[in-house]
Parts: structure tokens; sequence; C-alpha cells
């Protein structure tokens, strides 16, 4: 009997204890609790595990994956599995999924998180992005937004409820932390050096972008495999709409820095055209891992061949400053070259030119062409480039018979999938501070709008 009792006091003991350490990691849990926790829904893109290649100080480790049952979430889950693996630097998420065809409606009624990313395919994605600001939830968002007139008005209505619910909506945009083309901005804001951006013509415009684009390529070290749907215009967008997205937001970003645009004020459409990319079965079998073109894309196939609308150009007034900017997708890239950037701004004084060719060996260069070759001029151009070098320590002017070349640190030139973290990290910023800077919604209205509607006169 007296055992009996022991044995029962030590048993209630040994539960009393496990009652306080549990109570205890229950509350040092939630000290823990990290204020941000990411919602990822129908990841489609590999954008969306690009976002996640980094861990962040504001945000919880356990993320809420909420799609369709298929190969695009495993692709999203095998690369965050991957980062969280990685020899260097690896992270720590938890994924937690649900898969099922009311995935939204799930998510909606679960609000397990905060903030909504969304990377995948752009049919619903302006959909998701209403519905989500509609429920209070934040939302980053790969681009493109909208890839079509319909759609860019419910993107309006989306910032109109995001701004009434007090969340926060956001485009990716990497391409700003391009080191090239973040130098490109700020030597263009020097009057010493770059004088005044001039005005140009249709024909001649002041400011040119153009990007070039590769299907097959390796994302951190291996193949890309693309959905199918991503050849879709209907799901994709056309090139009009997707990469130029970019472009356009480059050319607002360092033509016209931190100023509100008011696209019904500001931007005038002046012409626009589409050409589509042609894919062989093998092509799409390689890139893609399907052994025949989906029925959705029947409409597209012609002769055997898929025609993709994925290029696009156009020319446009921002400002008064004529304004080009134009996309093309390859298949591959020639061995040891990849997806090119080119860029001119025309100053009075000179023009800011990033290149990024055979001379560049396929990286991108920026150079200072001027035909003002005197002594005083240099001197100025020396002067007026060091507050620059304080702010980019180790960049520096290298003469060449042109003007200059930038030399810049292999430091800075960080990569294309670090931009993600970039951007991110920036966006949980301005959620710390409750706002976006003023300029940044105008901006995006502007843009989504240009986009839409050039692929409306295009076609």
């Amino acid at each position: 009997m007296r055992k009996q009792l022991l044995t029962t006091a030590l048993l209630s003991a040994m539960a009393f204890n496990q009652a306080c350490n549990s109570n205890k990691e229950e509350a040092k849990d939630e000290e823990g609790k990290k204020p941000l926790s990411l919602i990822v829904v129908e990841p489609g893109h590999f954008h969306a595990a690009l976002v996640q290649k980094s861990m962040y100080d504001d945000v919880d480790s356990v993320v809420h994956v909420y799609a369709t049952e298929g190969p695009d979430v495993k692709a999203y889950l095998d690369k965050v599995e991957k980062y969280n693996s990685a020899p260097e630097n690896p992270t720590r998420w938890k994924e937690e999924v649900y898969t099922g065809t009311d995935f939204m409606d799930k998510m909606l009624s679960d609000k397990k998180g905060n903030v909504v990313v969304l990377a995948g395919n752009n049919q619903k994605k302006t959909d998701y992005i209403k519905k989500s600001v509609d429920a209070g939830l934040n939302v980053l968002a790969d681009k493109p937004m909208a890839i079509d007139a319909a759609g860019f008005d419910k993107l309006k209505e989306a910032f109109e409820s995001a701004k009434k619910n007090n969340v926060l909506l956001y485009d990716i945009m990497t391409e700003r932390y391009e080191i090239t083309n973040a130098l490109q901005r700020e030597l263009a804001a020097v009057p010493e050096i770059f004088g005044e951006l001039q005005k140009g013509t249709p024909e001649n415009p002041a400011v040119m972008k153009e990007s070039v684009h590769h299907y097959f390529k390796y994302i951190s070290g291996e193949p890309l495999v693309r959905p199918t749907w991503f050849f879709d215009v209907k799901q994709q967008g056309e090139g009009m709409v997707d990469v130029t997205t970019h472009l356009v937001d480059l050319v607002q970003w360092s033509a016209f820095p931190d100023v509100a645009l008011d696209y019904a004020k500001d931007m005038e459409l002046l012409s626009s055209k589409r050409t589509a990319t042609q894919l062989t079965p093998s092509q799409f079998k390689l890139v893609t891992k399907s052994e025949t073109f989906p029925d959705f894309l029947k409409k597209d196939v012609k002769d055997t061949i898929l025609n993709v609308y994925s290029n696009g150009e156009m020319t446009y007034k921002l400002k008064g400053v004529h304004a080009k900017v134009s996309v093309l997708w390859n298949f591959q890239a020639p061995e040891g070259t990849g997806d090119t950037h080119y860029s001119i701004m025309k100053g009075s004084k000179s023009n800011l030119i990033v290149r990024q060719g055979k001379d560049q060996k396929y990286k991108p260069v920026l150079y200072i062409e001027t035909k003002d070759k005197s002594k005083a001029y240099e001197d100025a151009v020396a002067a007026a480039f060091k507050p620059v070098q304080d702010k980019y320590p180790g960049i520096e002017l290298k003469k060449i018979a042109a003007g200059w070349e930038i030399t810049i640190p292999a430091k800075y030139d960080t990569g294309h999938e670090s931009h993600f973290a970039q951007v991110a990290n920036a966006y949980m910023g301005f959620l710390k501070a409750g706002k976006l800077p003023e300029w940044e919604v105008p901006n995006m209205i502007a843009k989504y709008w240009l986009t839409t509607e050039a692929l409306k006169k295009a076609k």
C-alpha cells in the first residue's frame, strides 16, 4: 500500500513538473513570436521560393501554404527544403501545407498569418490580391499584378481596399537592387555629371531599356522546370505585361526618383507591338518535362510549333520625356551567357549606359559616355563622383575613349536571387513603419496602366 502511494506521488510530481515545463515552453514560444507571419498562396513560380532563400528578423519561421495539389506546390516545397539544408547559411522554415481546391477560401477563413506572398499563375493573381487585402491581409506580390485592362481595374480597387483596411500591397521589383541600375539612377541625379535628362523624340527616345530573357536556364544550380501554363499568355500574361513591368518601373524610378506620377496626366502611350517566340515540341519538353502540348496551348500551336506572344515593345511619354521599353524571349542563351539588359539615359552632358554583351562578358557594366572632353568637365566629374563613392565604397571611375567605365567591386554583384531578400527586407521596413513611401502606390498604378494599355493597343 505504502509502495503504491509512493508511486502515485512520484507520478503526480512528474506530471506537475512536465506541466510546469510545458507552460514555460509555451511562454517561451509566446515571447519568441515574431510580428510577421507568411502565408504563401498557390506558389507556381520559383520566385515564391526565392523570397524564402533567407530568414528575416521579424518573420516567424512557420509558413502557412495554401495551394492546389500538384507539381507547382511540390517544386516550391522542394526549393524551400533545399534552402533549409544548404551547407552555408541554411534557413529554418517550417512549412504547414494545406492542399485542396478550396485553398483560397480556407486561407481566408484560417487567417493564420498577416503577409500573403503571391508568385504564380497570373490569371487569378489580381483576384487573389483583391480578396487578401479585402480580408485585411498585407500582400507582397511577384510581378505582374495585372495582365490585362480588366485586371488593372481590379488592381486599382485593391489599392483602395488596402488603404481602407490599413494594409500594404507591394510588388517585387528586384531590378532596383541590381547595382548598375542603382548607380545609373544615382548618377542621373548628379547635374555636374549628367546634366539634365533630355526630352528625346519617338524615333530617338531619351530613355531606353531592353531586356532579353531565356526559357531554359539554371536556378540555384539546377535546370529550371517551368510549369506548362507558363507558356499560355492567358495565364502567364504576354511579354508586354510581364517582364516589361520591371523596365517601366526602372524608367519611372530612375528618371523621376521619388516623384508621384499620375498616369492620366503624366503618361501618353505612343505605340506598341507584340511578336511571338516559337518553340518546338522537343524544346517544350526540355523545359517543362511534358511529353505533349496540353489542350489549353493547342490554340497557339501551328504546324507542331508553339507560338508564345512573349515579346513586346512600347514607346511612350512620361512627363514629356520620350521612353521606349522592349522585351524579347529566346529559348536558351548561348553557352557562357545568360539574360541580358541594355539601358540608356540621355543627359545634356553625358549618356549613362548599361551594357551586358560579349564585350562585358555578359555581366552588366555601367558607362558614362560624353562628347565634352575638356579638363574642366573631367575635374567636375571627379569631384561630383566622390559623394557617390562615399555611398558605395569601392566603386571607381576608369577612363576610356568614350568617357568612363564604372568599376564595381564584386561585393555588390550579389546576383538576381539575392535581390528577393532585399525587396522583402525593404517591405518589412515599410510594414514596421505602417506605410509605403508616398510615391510607391501612384507609381505602381501608373506602371500597370501603361503595360495593360500597351497590350490593348498592340492587339
